[in-house]
């Protein structure tokens, strides 16, 4: 019987085993498991004369079976069959449990090549289960030997129950049975890109001979996984570009060119950029999809809002959705200050969320639902039912990270195609821009605004200086003294929680692998118990000291902001609720308790929240993680520089890449299993040109069926809606 690649495992393997493999892996069908790939290789080792092996090392050999015998177990059922062999210089034994059978072919004058991990019983070498070739003449089985002690081992990865070599043997007999398998590349793009054809790399990356079989094999298929994603990411592209959409263009004495008027500072050279390449954008006849990247406080709002006004010359609305209620209420405050009064009557702008008293949240809806409200801010409270719009014509996502594909789905469909544009104040790095938002277009803010005093970062190990803890609070209550605000941030709302969990905010930390011991001890500091702390600290006592986290009504929550933006709050201990678009431009010093259990980025973005006026800034990581652990390693990358886009390969190297279309992006497995965003940069380069060059001259990928196949089967449907809805 011929398997394709989309032969159901049950059909090839039966019940019990697809089963396994389903519940281990989530695999369905004989390309999922053959595109298991192995994680590494190992050699069998070298070959060794039997007196040379090295205890607890892999090796192989050339021997003669000596004696074969078997007995029965003494301590439970079966049998064990011991089995002596020789070079001609040492002997050793080998072990088999319960394999009797074997003592029919390891007759003694049986000659082969063995390999196994060496162990000692009794003061002799032993292999326990080796594996072995037997072979009819000396010349042939030495030959074969060194071929087999040379020839990579492949490990996969595995589960207790499905181990590596039962997934070895389970992909060898699928490979045997394997048909034809589409190949993305045409007979001349193979000899153009050097790789080997499909079938034959899922053979030798699964059964290599050589090495040099290894690194061909595995660099085909990253070179399909590129070529497939980019041809994927293109024809999103394509397809957006091909809906209608309503032009926004801007007039001659329009709202925008009243608002740039008003404007008492010029927009930084990014700004005008950035703002024509979107106002070019809002006048053609597809939607846009943009994604505009800046450091915190580079001015990304702005550039937004102006697309807003043009959007509302035309009578349009426009929806931007916030993670926070929070930063929901921040963003409407800025909005307003910026419009003025006169602009602030004409447009509208409306707060619309979740936590608002259901009077106020029924007049907003109102509002947005009539077009009177022009500028609409909120929180998922737009993704509701209840939530209409007169004419959506921009989408504006803040972070995009923090929501679904499938709410900002939910958002766009209440428009007829609306313009989008995404902010992310996380700088991406530039291969995977165009590895996970390749559809979108990319504009990037790196000028930031005059005036700007910059920040200095320090790190306080406290594990090895204890003291300097103290010293922290100190230049807390001196920066208040010099008239400034302090954050102080923690990664739990409360630390003393039952079992030593803690309970962190409705903003999630970011997973990351580290110590065990630190991740069961949970955060050391919460909201709740620094607060606290501070308030009968000598240092810090007498300062006006407020609590912020997500588990606070909406109302408490935005009237402590306003407090603290007004200066009636010296220091505000809060989670990440803060994380992003607070601005206070009196605050000057960020403190950062348990640092290491944030990400890169994460730790960046915090640092953003001072310095943002005329104020020097002052940002303090706070960590017990020693120095040479990863933990350390993030925070000291962090106090190193101010570059967020240097900050964000850092993040890269150290957190690994994860899906690239999983998770937030897709929701299903993703399609990437080789590639390497960073690592394999250029590769993806020249793959985004090669799949541009094939659908500008074969759209409908006609001639490269293996091409239309491999994308239909490999990028599934749960995917291709998360393309289409970035």
């Amino acid at each position: 019987m011929t398997f394709s690649l989309d032969t159901p495992l049950v059909d090839a393997l039966g019940e019990k085993l697809a089963k396994s493999l389903a519940r281990a892996f989530e695999m369905t069908t004989v390309g999922d498991l053959v595109g298991h790939y192995p994680r590494r290789y190992a050699k069998r080792g070298d070959l060794t004369p039997i007196r040379e092996l090295p205890i607890g090392q892999p090796a192989t050999i050339v021997a003669e079976v000596k004696s074969a015998q078997s007995r029965p177990m003494r301590q439970r059922r079966g049998t064990l069959l011991e089995v002596v062999i020789g070079d001609g210089v040492g002997e050793m034994s080998l072990t088999f449990f319960g394999q009797a059978w074997r003592e029919k072919e390891l007759v003694p004058g049986a000659r082969g090549v063995f390999s196994g991990k060496v162990g000692a019983y009794r003061d002799q070498l032993q292999f326990s289960h080796p594996d072995y070739q037997l072979f009819d003449d000396e010349e042939a089985a030495r030959e074969s030997a060194e071929e087999y002690a040379e020839r990579p081992l492949p490990f996969y990865p595995a589960t207790a129950t499905l181990p590596t070599w039962k997934l070895q043997s389970i992909i060898a007999a699928l490979l045997d049975q394997l048909g034809d398998v589409p190949d993305p590349v045409t007979d001349d793009m193979r000899a153009e890109l050097k790789v080997m054809s499909a079938r034959e790399a899922l053979e030798k990356v699964h059964r290599p001979r050589t090495d040099a079989e290894v690194h061909r094999a595995r660099h085909t298929l990253r070179v399909h996984e590129a070529l497939v994603m980019q041809t994927a990411l293109l024809q999103q592209r394509q397809a957006v570009n091909e809906l209608p959409a309503t032009p926004r263009a801007a007039q001659r004495g329009g709202l925008l060119e009243v608002f740039d008027s008003s404007l008492p500072y010029d927009l930084t050279p990014d700004q005008q950029t950035v703002g024509g390449r979107i106002s070019e954008d809002l006048v053609a006849g597809a939607p846009m999809n943009r994604l505009v990247q800046g450091e915190v406080g580079s001015g990304k709002t702005l550039v937004a809002l102006r697309a807003m006004l043009q959007v509302a010359e035309s009578g349009g609305q426009s929806a931007l959705i916030a993670p926070t209620e929070v930063l929901a209420g921040q963003h409407l405050r800025s909005i307003a200050k910026m419009l003025g009064p006169s602009l602030q009557a004409e447009l509208m702008p409306t707060l619309l969320t979740g936590q608002m008293p259901a009077a106020d949240r029924r007049r907003a809806a109102l509002r947005v639902a009539s077009g009177q409200a022009r500028i609409v801010v909120g929180t998922h409270a737009l993704l509701s039912d209840k939530t209409t719009f007169a004419d959506l014509g921009l989408v504006v996502v803040d972070e995009q990270h923090r929501f679904g594909v499938e709410q900002r789905e939910t958002l766009r469909a209440k428009g007829r195609n609306p313009h989008v544009v995404v902010l992310t104040a996380t700088p991406i790095p530039r291969t995977v821009a165009m590895t996970v938002f390749g559809d979108l277009d990319v504009s990037t803010i790196r000028t930031m605004p005059a005036g700007r005093a910059g920040i200095e970062t320090f790190v306080a190990p406290i594990a090895e200086k204890p003291g300097w803890f103290a010293r922290v609070w100190q230049r807390a209550s001196e920066e208040v003294q010099k008239g400034h605000q302090v954050f102080v941030v923690c990664a739990a709302i409360d630390a003393d929680q039952a079992a030593g969990t803690a309970v962190v905010d409705d903003v999630e930390i970011d997973e990351l692998p580290g110590d065990p011991e630190e991740e069961r001890r949970g955060p050391r500091y919460g909201v709740t118990q620094v607060a606290e702390t501070l308030s009968r600290d000598p240092a810090t006592a007498a300062l006006r000291i407020r609590a912020l986290h997500g588990r606070m009504p909406g109302e408490e929550k935005d009237a402590i902001m306003r407090a603290f933006a007004g200066g009636d709050i010296d220091v505000i201990v809060a989670t990440t609720v803060i994380e992003v678009g607070v601005d206070v431009p009196n605050a000057s010093a960020m403190i950062i308790l348990d640092a290491d259990r944030f990400g890169v980025s994460q730790l960046h973005q915090l640092r953003g929240r001072v310095g943002r006026g005329g104020v020097p800034g002052l940002c303090l990581l706070v960590t017990e993680a020693l120095e040479g652990t990863p933990a350390r390693e993030r925070v000291d990358a962090v106090a190193a520089t101010l570059d967020g886009f240097e900050l964000a390969e850092v993040d890269l190297e150290l957190r690994g890449e994860g899906d690239v279309l999983g998770g937030s992006q897709s929701g299903s497995r993703s399609s990437l299993r080789l590639l390497r965003v960073i690592k394999d940069a250029s590769l993806i380069e020249k793959a985004r040109g090669l799949a541009e060059r094939v659908l500008s001259e074969d759209p409908t990928l006609a001639a490269h069926p293996g091409l239309a196949a491999i994308l239909d089967a490999r990028i599934g449907t749960e995917e291709r809606a998360a393309l289409r809805k970035n």
